[in-house]
């Protein structure tokens, strides 16, 4: 995995991606706990982890999403206007 280090590189152009105004905070927000589900989360570069190590930073990450309000109102919107809410 990448690790720390991976995040850390994609953080920092999500920083620039959100202060150059191409991403919302929320925006920054979501990809920031994606970024930390596909580089393994908190480990050092090159440590091997399961598959149920994976699928449980993702679970919180995804749960952690759907209490977000910007997140269900993102939901709601997609559900009732079948077009993505940008906030």
């Amino acid at each position: 995995m990448a690790g720390r280090s991976g995040v850390a590189t994609i953080k920092a152009q999500l920083v620039n991606m959100r202060d150059g105004g191409f991403i919302s905070a929320h925006d920054f927000h979501i990809a920031s706990l994606i970024a930390g589900v596909v580089c393994g989360g908190d480990v050092d570069a090159g440590t091997l982890v399961s598959e149920e190590y994976l699928m449980a930073l993702e679970r919180k990450a995804f749960c952690a999403l759907l209490v977000h309000p910007k997140t269900q109102e993102r939901i709601m919107g997609m559900l009732s206007t079948g077009k993505p809410v940008r906030n």
